[in-house]
């Protein structure tokens, strides 16, 4: 038997694996090639750098990218284009959970001590806080795989909504960090 088939989560525990890679990128400072060869590709690289932004394993390089990028371009154009990059990888990502993920998650929901949370949690923290605590994970530099799936597991959430939330929350938070580039 495989590996992969003697695991219970496997996509789940590769998600986590990334996020793994995410830390050792972002310790490693040798990323200044990147930065150059995106400022060398104007906007496009903009639209990379946002496109980045979303992935666990490079928002921390795309943030660093973005605050070296900030004195260089329009604010406001950077951060729609890069917004767009964003909202690219996170329709990638949401895509991917609600119809790939969702056998995993159905079976982890499944299980006792998700059942106990689910039970103990009371219905207006799961309509009112989840949404918020995804919202605030896909605005930040935090890898948006955590605040995406959240999102991609409601049911109450459409892909046409999930477009908007997407892109003016990432939107928002490359904006903000252009502006801090700007004053460094």
């Amino acid at each position: 038997m495989s590996l992969y088939r003697r695991l219970r989560y496997p996509k789940l525990i590769l998600l986590g694996l990334t996020f793994v890679l995410a830390y050792v990128m972002f310790i490693n400072k040798d990323f200044f090639i990147i930065v150059n060869y995106l400022n060398s590709k104007g906007y496009f690289g903009v639209f990379i750098a946002g496109l980045m932004y979303t992935y666990g394993f490079t928002s921390g390089p795309a943030t660093a990218i973005f605050l070296h990028l900030a004195n260089g371009y329009n604010t406001i154009i950077a951060g729609l284009i890069g917004g767009l990059g964003a909202l690219t990888g996170d329709l990638l990502i949401f895509n991917l959970i609600k119809f790939t993920f969702m056998d995993e998650i159905n079976k982890l929901a499944k299980t006792k001590s998700i059942k106990k949370i689910n039970h103990h949690t009371p219905d207006k923290i799961k309509t009112l806080m989840f949404p918020l605590i995804a919202g605030f994970i896909i605005a930040s530099p935090l890898p948006d795989e955590i605040g995406v799936s959240i999102l991609a597991i409601s049911e109450k959430i459409s892909e046409r909504m999930f477009i908007a939330i997407s892109y003016i929350l990432n939107t928002a938070g490359i904006l903000m960090i252009l502006i801090i580039g700007n004053s460094l």
